[in-house]
């Protein structure tokens, strides 16, 4: 129920703000998540391994959804700046780089995580991250940087021309009813 009293606890200004972070955290969680399960079920199908367990899916989601936070508070820290002279690619470079080595380093944690479920050390399973192989490590960061930097265009488009612009150029525009033209 919500009464009046706690209603005036939160500012509809901060209401609003915490509602729209809602909402991008959880879209930024899925489009990494649909990444990751994408990368997962083709890893999987190219090992050929049968039946495709379906826990690979549950921890693409759950590092989807930390990723999305992790980017989120890199965001936080290093807010985007779109230098209109450099251009949105050149201006987001150095972000998109320093986005893919916060995903990385969730990789790593992650292949410790996994290794403690199944019982192995978690230092040594996260030292065996990509099979301790440096060009695979690489080859990871390349297909990461592409999964990143689309969403860094996004929201360098939205800074440089606006939520409504960049939604039309997308989507088009917005069709407005009769009610709303003759209202003054």
């Amino acid at each position: 129920m919500n009464t009046p009293a706690k209603s005036k606890l939160i500012p509809p200004g901060l209401k609003k703000e915490i509602e729209d972070e809602a909402k991008k955290a959880f879209a930024l969680s899925v489009y990494f998540s649909a990444w990751f399960c994408s990368i997962s079920f083709l890893a999987v199908t190219i090992l050929d391994e049968r039946p495709i367990p379906l826990s690979i899916f549950g921890f693409a989601i759950i590092k989807g959804a930390l990723s999305a936070k992790f980017l989120l508070i890199g965001q936080a820290i290093f807010p985007m700046k779109v230098n209109k002279k450099e251009g949105l690619i050149r201006s987001l470079l150095f972000q998109s780089l320093l986005y893919v080595l916060i995903v990385l380093a969730l990789n790593y944690l992650e292949a410790g995580v996994r290794g403690l479920i199944n019982g192995k050390p978690f230092l040594d399973s996260m030292m065996s991250f990509g099979q301790s192989d440096p060009l695979r490590i690489l080859a990871m960061c390349i297909v990461y940087w592409l999964i990143v930097c689309p969403y860094l265009v996004l929201v360098g488009t939205k800074l440089a021309l606006g939520t409504n612009a960049t939604i039309a150029i997308l989507f088009g525009e917005k069709k407005i009813s009769d009610e709303t033209i003759s209202k003054p």
